[in-house]
């Protein structure tokens, strides 16, 4: 059974996302401020955490930054305020993997979890004749980065990339689709596994975050580049 973490001080909304959340078989556990969300985060493995960034004792924002500096690459959602633009992108560049403004429905987080889920589960259940044939194909190699999307690591010039976890999903999906038009609607389906054409903001600012780690200039970029009217596509420089 998958086990999440809810974190919030407002009890009506825990025992909502609780409620669905356990209707649909997952483990939940959960949190009303930032301290005690961060110890558990840190002392126990979940599969999902879901995260409101207004808490008392330390903000959702902190509590993002201190796992993502512990190396716990757990999935993490942000719970946002309707108007908190800034503090999306915010919770965005420090490692989380997905935002939810609210008021929200208890369906979209379910569906959302549930698509991460079955990405997870696909990964996990191949047989090992099957992983086996597949590990050429997961090295990968574009002009000077090299990716290796059974092991998540990715180097450019031998040198290591910090990237988060939603950083090295997005690379991983452009280099198997070097040349290819890329719509922020597929990139939202193909990483998030969801369609919601109101959320292709969160597109935009993943890959401005992953251009800052892979391009001598992010400015002016030469593996992903902006196709206007259409999406991205990412390119071997010089080619």
């Amino acid at each position: 059974m998958k086990r999440i973490l809810v974190v919030d001080d407002e009890p009506a909304i825990v025992t909502l996302l609780q409620y669905n959340l356990e209707k649909e078989h997952f483990a939940v556990t959960t949190a009303g401020d930032g301290e005690a969300a961060l110890t558990l985060a840190l002392q126990e493995p979940f599969d999902f955490i879901i995260l409101d960034l207004m808490l008392p004792k330390l903000d959702g924002l902190e509590v993002t930054k201190k796992i993502r500096r512990a190396d716990i690459a757990t999935p993490i959602m942000i719970l946002t305020a309707k108007d908190s633009e800034t503090d999306k992108i915010v919770g965005l560049e420090l490692g989380a993997d997905d935002y939810v403004t609210k008021p929200f429905s208890p369906r979209e987080i379910v569906a959302r979890i549930k698509a991460i889920e079955r990405r997870v589960t696909n990964q996990d259940s191949a047989p090992e004749s099957q992983t086996a044939a597949m590990t050429p194909a997961s090295q990968l190699t574009v002009g000077e980065l090299r990716v290796d999307a059974e092991n998540y690591q990715a180097t450019k010039r031998g040198e290591k990339l910090s990237l988060t976890p939603k950083e090295f999903e997005l690379l991983a999906f452009f280099s198997k689709r070097v040349g290819k038009i890329l719509s922020r609607d597929a990139l939202l389906n193909g990483i998030w596994g969801f369609e919601y054409p109101a959320e292709t903001r969160m597109v935009d600012i993943q890959v401005s975050h992953l251009r800052d780690k892979i391009e001598d200039d992010p400015k002016h970029p030469v593996y992903i580049k902006t196709v206007r009217g259409f999406g991205y596509q990412m390119e071997v420089p010089n080619e």
